[in-house]
């Protein structure tokens, strides 16, 4: 849902603020912004976007900033009509599917020339700079290390007698212990969702088997293998480990739409910052794992990646403005401690140590399971092609044909991976 108001605003006036929610139009109160900003995400991470913002606009008094919030699902096209109709934000958040299809048609402005001249990246992670550079300039300013991670509620695993080992845990358990939380919560709640249809988690399953998605531009797998992932997905549904289809179909990907918000699972397959975004939904205390294992002792499935990126559009206005927004977004620790880990731990060590000590449980929780990867995460994937985007969607429908009995496995992997190939063939 867009919000167009800052987090000053919405507390100044809760009920014009829900006003807008509805309509998306600022109200009269508000300043014409100078910058525009646009990002994914849940009211958690709004409110602590507008907290930097508010302590960015409190020091330049002669910028004002207009942020806008969507869920996912809803986010890409909003910022894909924008950008077709000459309308881009100065910032926009990006994720790694999207980064190079933007910055090679030309839509984000390369940031080298920033660099020691507005922007200080000289305490980020290396890898955090080749993540958000294509074809060789820096393109994206990453928000945050994160990596593919299982949230789960350990109140619900608990008194189903459920004990899992966050790095160990494989697919074998998740089919052992299901049952038991399906028998334990008389059929409410599933041990986890269907991750059938969640590109990040076959992508994990498919590296752990020494393949990947993409290589070169083509897909890195086989039509057998996303037909073995479907059975793989078919199995759990029929031994009750995950939710039945309908229940699946609710989620969005809004958080609050999400199986372990709605009690219907006792897990979400995820990205490590979001536990602390979880958090805030579920009363119930929640812990941090690894996506399941194709064996105890896999590796290379996982990856620290960054969780996001703001870039720069290329048609901005007032690009040094937001050049140091954006600046001070990652590099202040009065912002750094206001952001805390919802977005990853920050990219920069300067940052990491001076939030660390002001993380609470969960922020924790989340900076060690970064930490805990080590050996089991394996490097980070190039950028995805252009289409990327287009195949996650691809995905997730197919899973859902299988699910409801539309098409068989045998079927659905071949008819997927000859969509793969054809999406590829027409962005090439």
């Amino acid at each position: 849902m867009p919000i167009t108001l800052s987090r000053r605003h919405f507390l100044a006036s809760s009920a014009a603020a829900l006003a807008v929610g509805a309509s998306g139009v600022l109200p009269a109160w508000a300043q014409n912004a100078n910058l525009r900003l646009i990002f994914w995400g849940g009211q958690a991470r709004a409110d602590r976007t507008y907290g930097v913002v508010d302590l960015f606009t409190a020091e330049n008094s002669d910028v004002a900033i207009e942020g806008e919030f969507l869920g996912w699902a809803d986010y890409w096209p909003k910022v894909a009509t924008q950008t077709a109709g000459g309308n881009q934000p100065d910032i926009i958040q990006m994720d790694y599917r999207y980064i190079g299809e933007y910055a090679r048609r030309g839509s984000l402005a390369p940031l080298d020339s920033y660099i020691g001249a507005g922007l200080d990246v000289s305490s980020f992670d290396e890898d955090q700079l080749r993540n958000g550079t294509i074809d060789g300039k820096l393109i994206g300013v990453s928000l945050g290390v994160a990596a593919g991670a299982t949230v789960f509620n350990s109140k619900v695993l608990g008194d189903a007698g459920v004990d899992i080992d966050p790095m160990r845990w494989t697919y074998d358990d998740l089919l052992t212990h299901g049952p038991k939380v399906w028998e334990s919560t008389n059929g409410a709640t599933a041990m986890a969702p269907d991750g059938s249809g969640i590109e990040l988690l076959f992508e994990n399953w498919l590296r752990q088997k020494g393949k990947a998605l993409y290589a070169d531009g083509k897909p890195a797998f086989a039509p057998e293998d996303v037909t073995e992932w479907f059975e793989l997905w078919s199995a759990l549904r029929e031994a009750k480990a995950i939710i039945s289809p309908d229940e699946q179909a609710i989620d969005t990907g809004q958080l609050e739409t999400a199986p372990i918000v709605r009690g219907k699972s006792a897990m979400n397959f995820t990205t490590s910052n979001q536990l602390v975004a979880y958090q805030t939904l579920v009363p119930d205390p929640l812990g941090i794992a690894i996506y399941p294992a194709t064996s105890a002792d896999s590796k290379g499935g996982h990856y620290r990646n960054s969780s996001q990126y703001f870039a720069l559009s290329a048609t901005s206005a007032a690009p040094e403005k937001a050049i140091e927004f954006i600046n001070f977004f990652v590099n202040t620790p009065e912002a750094a401690a206001v952001l805390g880990v919802e977005r990853g731990v920050p990219a920069s060590s300067a940052m990491r140590d001076a939030v660390s000590a002001s993380l609470d449980e969960r922020g924790q929780m989340v900076v060690k399971y970064i930490a805990d990867l080590g050996e089991i995460a394996g490097d980070v994937p190039p950028t995805p092609p252009a289409s990327a985007g287009e195949i996650e969607v691809a995905l997730k429908t197919k899973s859902q044909e299988v699910a409801f009995g539309a098409q068989s496995a045998a079927d659905a992997g071949p008819a997927f991976y000859d969509q793969v190939i054809q999406t590829l063939g027409r962005t090439s």
